[in-house]
C-alpha cells in the first residue's frame, strides 16, 4: 500500500528584486551533459506539450530504478489559473498511486518568479510597486512512499517568471509591467539546469538516471516575454528538440512549418509526436520528412473537461516509453559522436597552418555549434558539459553577425537557394547579383568604382586585380597597342610595388605579389621568385598609453623632429592636417627615390599592392596612414595603378566601412571578401574604376578578361553579401554605427558621480582605460586598437618571437578556459569583435585578456626562477 505524506507551504515573505534591465551580463553558458536535456516545442498552441511533458515524466520515472526528472517551465501566462508544473506535479503524483509504484517519489512544484498581479492574487498583497517583478517563492511538495524503502525517485517541476493574462507572453509581461530582458531568462534557465535537480553533473551516482525537459509556451515562434521568439530566445543552448505536432485539421502544415523554423535555427528534432485525430496526418508528416525523424501518434485526448486523463496516460504509457527510448538513444548516439570526434579529426583532417605533431588530442576544440558571436563547444574535464567561447579570432576574420544576422542570414541564403540554387553569372542577370553589386559600387567602390568584378574567395581577388592593374598599366604606358600583344610586349617583365610583412593570398600569383616570408618561403612555395619590389613601411603603436611613430632604417632622417615621433592619440595618427609636416615631405621623397630606381630597372613596376592602415597575417602592424596615403599619391602620379587589399580590412573591420576612408584617399581597384557576407559563406568582390573596365574593351574576345569561376556571383553569396552590407550600416540593427552609417561610433555617455557634478565617459569597442592599461603591462611590447581588433605583440626574443613561436601558447589555454577562443600569430595575440559586438563584451574580453597577462608574466617569472636554481 502507499503511503501519502503531503507537505504544502507557501511564504508570504516576498523579495522584491531590482528591475530587470540593470542585472549584469549572464556567465558563459555552462549546460552538463551527465544526462539529457530537451526542450518541448509545439506546433501550435493547445497541441498537448503539457501532456506529453506528463507522459515523459511518468514513463520515466515510474520504472524500477531510481530517477531524476526535471521538468522546467520559463514562461507562464494565465498563472496561477494555469500552471504547467503543477498539471505535471499533480498527474504524476496521481499516475503514481494509481499504478502503485514500487520506489518512493518525492515531487515538488516551485514558481520562483511572477509579476505583481500574481503576487497579488495568490497573496492578497501587492503595493502597487512599479518594479517588474518579483520572487515569489511558491512552494508544494509531496512525498509518496512507494512498496520499498529507501533510495527513491524525484520529480522537480519549476515555473520560473509566471504572468497573470492568459495571452501571449509579451503582451502579458508588457500589460503587467514585467518584462523580462532575454539575458536574463537565458541566465535564469541556466541556473536552474545546473542545479535544478538537486545534484551536480560530476557527482551523479551511475545508479540514478536523470532526464531534464524544458517546456516552451506557445508554439515554436511565439514571442517571450521581450517580443523575441522563443526560437531565438533559447537558441544559445541548441537543445535537443521534441516538436509536437498536431494532429488536428491543417496540422500538416503547422507541424511542418515549425519543424523548418526549428531546423532553419539549426535545432536538432528527436522526435514529433502528437494525439490522434484520426485524419492519418502521420502518413503526409513521414512521407514530407522521408523518416529523417520518428514520428509517435498517441491516443486522442478526450474532450470532457472532467476527464481526469487518467485512462489516457494508461492508454499511451507504450507510446512515451518508445519515447522515451528514442530520447535516450539519441542523447547517447550524441555524446559518443562528441567524445569520438577529436580521434577521428586528428586520423583523417588535414589543418591549414598546423603543425599536427604539436596538437595533441586534448588540444582539438569540438565546436557543437555557433550562435551570433559564440562557440558552443564540447568539453570534458573529469565530466563532460557544453560551454561557450567568444569567437575572438572571428574564424580567420570572416565573421561579425550578431545572433539575429545569423539567423536572417540563414532565412535568406535558404530562400535564395530554393529559388536559384546556381545560375550562370556570364551575360546574365538575376537580382541578389545586382543587387550586391549595386550595394558595393554605393559603399565601399562610392565617388571611385564602377565596375563589380565577382569570384570566390580573397585570393582570387587579387589574382583578379593584378590581371587588372597589369593590363591597365601596359595599356597607359604604351606597352600594349590596341590590345594587341605584340613581341616586345611579351619580353616585357611587370612587377608589383609592395610592403614587407605583406600578404595577400595562398594562391600561386597572390604569393609572388607579397615580401618574402615564412609563407613564401621554399617550404612551403619552391616556385617563389617574388616579383616585386619590397618597402619597409614606418608603423604606428601604442606603448604605455601613447602612440609612437616606428620609422625603418632606410627612413630615419636626422632632421625629423620629436613631434612627429609620438602621437596624443589614435586621432592624430589619421588627421590630414600631417600632410603639410616635414614627415610628409620626407616620406615622399623617399618614395620618389625607390621609384625612380625602379625605372631604371629592366622589370617595370605594373601595380603598387597594399593592405590599407593593417597588415593582418604579417603581424596585425599598423602602417602609418600618412606613408600609405603619399605612397598612394606618388604612384597615380606616375600612373601606376592602385590596388587596396581589403579582404580583412574592409566592412567596417577598422571602424568604418572601407579602409580607404581611414587613408583619404581612394585606389584603382579594390578586392573584398571575408566579412561582405557576414562570413557564412565564401564570396569575393574586386572592385575597378571605369578607366580600368575600359582597358579590356575592344573588338576581339581575346581582349576580354578571360578569368572565372564557376560559381562566380553565386545567389547565395551575393543575397548573404546584400543582407550583412545592410544590416551592418544601418544604425536600427547594428547600435554601433553612427546615424549617417558611415562609421562605428563613439558615444559621449553622461553618468552621474557623487553630489551634483555630471561626468562624461566616451564609449568605445575598446575601453580607452583598459587600452591604456594592456598597453602599460610589462608583458606587452606594443598594442594596437582600431575598429573591430585589438592587438598586442608580447616581449620576446629569439626563437620566443616570430610566427613560428610557441611563446603565448600557456596564454592562449588560460583564454580559453576563461571562454575565449583565439589563435595567436606567434607571439601575437589579437581579440577580434564583430560590427555589432556590444561594448560590453569587448570590455569582458580585455578584462579577461588582462588577467590572463597577469598570470602570463607570473608563470614566465617563475620558470626563469627555476631555470637558474
Amino acid at each position: 500500500m502507499l503511503r501519502l505524506r503531503r507537505n504544502f507551504h507557501f511564504s508570504r515573505h516576498f523579495l522584491l528584486l531590482k528591475p530587470f534591465s540593470t542585472a549584469a551580463p549572464p556567465p558563459p553558458l555552462h549546460l552538463p551533459l551527465s544526462h539529457p536535456t530537451y526542450i518541448v516545442w509545439g506546433s501550435n498552441t493547445s497541441v498537448g506539450k503539457t501532456l506529453v511533458s506528463a507522459g515523459l515524466a511518468s514513463s520515466f520515472l515510474l520504472s524500477d530504478s531510481p530517477s531524476h526528472f526535471l521538468f522546467l517551465k520559463p514562461i507562464q501566462t494565465g498563472f496561477p489559473s494555469d500552471s504547467d508544473s503543477r498539471f505535471v506535479f499533480h498527474k504524476l503524483s496521481s499516475l503514481y498511486r494509481r499504478r502503485h509504484a514500487r520506489l518512493s517519489l518525492l515531487a515538488s512544484d516551485h514558481v520562483l518568479n511572477a509579476s505583481l498581479p500574481v503576487l497579488n492574487t495568490v497573496s492578497g498583497c501587492g503595493d502597487g510597486s512599479e518594479l517588474a517583478m518579483c520572487e515569489l517563492g511558491r512552494y508544494e511538495e509531496q512525498r509518496l512512499v512507494g512498496e520499498e524503502s529507501g533510495l527513491g525517485s524525484r520529480l522537480i517541476c519549476k515555473t520560473m517568471y509566471a504572468w497573470k493574462e492568459a495571452v501571449s507572453p509579451h503582451l502579458a509581461a508588457e500589460r503587467e509591467s514585467g518584462v523580462v530582458d532575454d539575458a536574463l531568462v537565458i541566465q535564469s534557465l541556466q541556473s536552474c539546469l545546473n542545479s535544478g535537480l538537486g545534484v551536480s553533473g560530476e557527482s551523479e551516482g551511475a545508479e540514478t538516471r536523470a532526464m531534464c525537459l524544458v517546456e516552451t509556451a506557445g508554439g515554436v515562434a511565439s514571442p517571450g516575454p521581450s517580443g523575441s521568439l522563443q526560437c531565438d530566445l533559447y537558441r544559445p543552448f541548441r537543445l535537443p528538440c521534441l516538436l509536437v505536432g498536431d494532429g488536428r485539421l491543417g496540422g500538416i502544415s503547422g507541424t511542418i512549418s515549425a519543424y523548418e523554423t526549428l531546423k532553419l535555427r539549426g535545432y536538432d528534432v528527436a522526435a514529433i509526436i502528437f494525439a490522434d485525430n484520426g485524419l492519418e496526418n502521420e502518413v503526409v508528416l513521414s512521407s514530407h520528412l522521408r523518416d529523417r525523424v520518428p514520428i509517435l501518434v498517441l491516443p486522442p485526448i478526450p474532450v470532457d473537461i472532467t476527464d481526469d486523463l487518467m485512462d489516457w496516460f494508461d492508454n499511451s504509457q507504450k507510446v512515451f516509453d518508445s519515447l522515451k527510448e528514442i530520447m535516450l538513444s539519441a542523447y547517447s548516439k550524441r555524446l559518443n559522436g562528441l567524445r569520438e570526434m577529436p580521434k577521428k579529426a586528428k586520423n583523417i583532417f588535414w589543418w591549414p597552418f598546423t603543425q599536427h605533431k604539436l596538437v595533441p588530442d586534448e588540444a582539438v576544440t569540438v565546436i557543437d555549434s555557433r550562435c551570433g558571436e559564440n562557440f558552443t563547444v564540447f568539453k570534458d574535464q573529469g565530466h563532460e558539459f557544453m560551454t561557450q567561447q567568444f569567437d575572438a579570432c572571428a574564424s580567420w576574420w570572416t565573421q561579425g553577425p550578431d545572433a539575429a544576422l545569423q539567423t536572417e542570414l540563414a532565412s535568406d541564403m535558404g530562400y535564395a537557394a530554393a529559388r536559384f540554387g546556381h545560375v550562370m553569372f556570364p551575360e546574365n542577370v538575376y537580382e541578389p547579383a545586382l543587387e550586391c553589386a549595386e550595394l558595393l559600387l554605393a559603399g565601399v567602390g562610392k565617388d571611385w568604382a564602377s565596375r563589380v568584378y565577382f569570384s570566390d574567395n580573397g585570393s582570387t581577388a587579387i589574382e583578379i586585380a593584378l590581371k587588372m592593374a597589369f593590363r591597365k598599366f601596359s595599356i597607359d604606358h604604351g606597352i600594349l597597342d590596341s590590345q594587341e600583344c605584340n613581341a616586345e610586349a611579351q619580353r616585357t617583365e611587370l612587377m608589383v610595388l609592395a610592403l614587407n610583412g605583406s600578404y595577400h593570398g595562398d594562391t600561386l600569383g597572390a604569393m609572388e605579389a607579397q615580401a618574402p616570408s615564412c609563407y613564401t618561403g621554399f617550404l612551403q612555395q619552391p616556385w617563389y621568385s617574388g616579383r616585386g619590389v619590397f618597402l619597409d613601411p614606418p608603423t604606428v603603436y601604442m606603448h604605455g598609453g601613447k602612440w609612437y611613430l616606428s620609422l625603418p632604417v632606410g627612413l630615419q632622417p636626422e632632421t625629423l623632429r620629436l613631434e612627429n615621433a609620438f602621437f596624443n592619440s589614435r586621432d592624430e595618427v589619421f588627421d590630414e592636417k600631417r600632410d603639410g609636416s616635414d614627415l610628409a615631405e620626407i616620406y615622399s621623397a623617399y618614395l620618389s627615390q625607390q621609384l625612380s630606381y625602379s625605372s631604371k630597372s629592366k622589370s617595370l613596376l605594373g601595380a603598387l599592392i597594399m593592405e590599407p592602415v593593417i597588415q593582418g597575417a604579417g603581424g596585425m602592424h599598423m602602417v602609418d596612414p600618412l606613408f600609405q596615403r603619399v605612397l598612394v599619391k606618388e604612384c597615380q602620379d606616375k600612373k601606376i595603378p592602385v590596388i587596396f587589399d581589403e579582404v580583412f580590412t574592409g566592412f567596417w573591420r577598422l571602424g568604418t566601412e572601407t579602409a580607404a576612408e581611414l587613408l583619404h584617399c581612394v585606389p584603382d581597384i579594390a578586392c573584398f571578401a571575408k566579412l561582405m557576407t557576414g562570413g557564412i559563406i565564401p564570396l569575393s568582390a574586386t572592385l575597378a574604376s571605369n578607366s580600368v573596365f575600359e582597358s579590356f574593351i575592344g573588338d576581339s574576345k581575346l581582349a576580354a578578361l578571360l578569368h572565372g569561376h564557376s560559381y562566380s556571383a553565386h545567389a547565395l553569396g551575393c543575397t548573404a553579401a546584400a543582407k550583412s552590407i545592410k544590416w551592418f550600416k544601418n544604425p536600427q540593427t547594428n547600435l554601433n554605427i553612427n546615424s549617417e552609417g558611415t562609421s562605428l561610433r563613439e558615444v559621449l555617455l553622461k553618468y552621474l558621480s557623487v553630489g551634483i557634478h555630471l561626468f562624461y565617459q566616451r564609449l568605445q569597442l575598446w575601453d580607452e582605460n583598459l587600452v591604456y592599461e594592456i598597453s602599460s603591462h610589462p608583458a606587452v611590447k606594443r598594442v594596437v586598437a582600431l575598429g573591430t581588433l585589438f592587438a598586442l605583440e608580447l616581449q620576446a626574443d629569439g626563437s620566443n618571437a616570430g610566427y613560428a613561436s610557441l611563446y603565448a601558447r600557456s596564454l592562449l589555454l588560460k583564454l580559453r578556459e576563461d571562454g575565449i577562443y583565439t589563435r595567436p600569430l606567434g607571439n601575437v595575440i589579437y581579440l577580434m569583435c564583430g560590427p555589432c559586438t556590444k561594448p560590453d563584451s569587448c570590455s569582458q574580453l580585455l578584462i579577461k585578456l588582462l588577467s590572463g597577462l597577469d598570470d602570463f608574466i607570473s608563470e614566465s617569472r617563475e620558470n626563469l626562477e627555476s631555470c637558474h636554481s
